[in-house]
């Protein structure tokens, strides 16, 4: 005879499902991955650029390490690796540690850029006097720093199209372009960079520089017109020009950088709100 064993219930568990976002926390950590490489890469240039120089060796090399191209490098490739790693890792890791110090070096770079573009506007005559004061030191220290060098030259030559600070006459403070460093055998005495030359139309011209386009044209008494040979503007006005006919461009990359930023703080807020919405569930 059969006997009816009485049938245990079968519970179902339901697994419990992460309240915190997929979605969200790849977004910021693919987002930041970016940022971190970038940032890494940038680090790299700066720190490569000062070993050639051998400034960790000799820091006195450099003449003024505000203004000093690789170190700018390094403080931005820093600065971008940082917030890179803190979101990447943050977010990959579910550390509400690290996504809060992500959220804050946001805030603070957000709140120095609009500080530092609300006092730009107001103070645009120190700004333009420190520009010239930087400018100057750039042009004194021509020929002691490559790095300075190759930021001149860019800006003269592929930028703006300019020459000087005010205009060519400024090359005199440089004790090579000085006119009285003819004293000294100096070839390059009242003139100016390559630098400073117009472009030739002609794209072989253009490859082939001439190095010594530049000589003797601030010397009294030059044969050739000056104006067809290098650019008279300086630098100073054509900044001004650049930035009045690129107005609009500007402020487009300021606003869309500015809303990254409040996107980024955002998201990292509402990451750390699930996790910790997700912890307190669990206990």
């Amino acid at each position: 005879m059969a006997v009816n064993l009485p049938t245990m219930p079968v519970r179902k568990y339901r697994r419990e499902t992460s309240e915190v976002s997929s979605c969200l926390k790849y977004m910021i950590f693919g987002f930041n991955v970016l940022f971190w490489l970038l940032g890494l890469g940038i680090l790299t240039v700066g720190v490569w650029a000062w070993s050639e120089k051998d400034i960790f060796n000799n820091l006195g090399k450099v003449a003024n390490v505000a203004l000093d191209p690789a170190f700018i490098l390094i403080c931005i490739g820093t600065v971008t690796f940082i917030i890179g790693f803190t979101g990447c890792v943050g977010a990959l890791r579910e550390n509400t540690c690290l996504l809060a110090t992500y959220a804050i070096f946001l805030s603070v770079l957000l709140l120095f850029e609009m500080t530092a573009g609300i006092l730009g506007f107001i103070f645009k005559d120190w700004i333009k006097s420190q520009a010239t004061i930087g400018f100057q030191t750039f042009i004194i220290h021509y020929r002691e720093d490559p790095d300075q060098q190759n930021l001149i030259d860019w800006i003269q030559e592929d930028w703006l199209q300019c020459c000087g600070i005010e205009g060519p006459k400024d090359w005199d403070r440089n004790n090579y372009f000085n006119c009285s460093s003819r004293d000294v055998g100096s070839r390059e005495a009242c003139g100016v960079p390559f630098s400073c030359c117009k472009r030739k139309p002609n794209f072989l011209q253009e490859i082939i520089k001439n190095k010594q386009c530049g000589y003797d044209v601030r010397k009294p008494g030059f044969n050739f017109d000056v104006s067809k040979i290098i650019n008279e503007k300086g630098c100073l006005e054509a900044t001004e020009e650049w930035i009045e006919r690129n107005m609009i461009s500007l402020a487009t990359c300021s606003f869309v950088i500015l809303f990254m930023q409040i996107l980024g703080i955002c998201f990292a807020q509402n990451l750390r709100a699930d996790i910790f919405a997700q912890k307190a569930k669990w206990h």
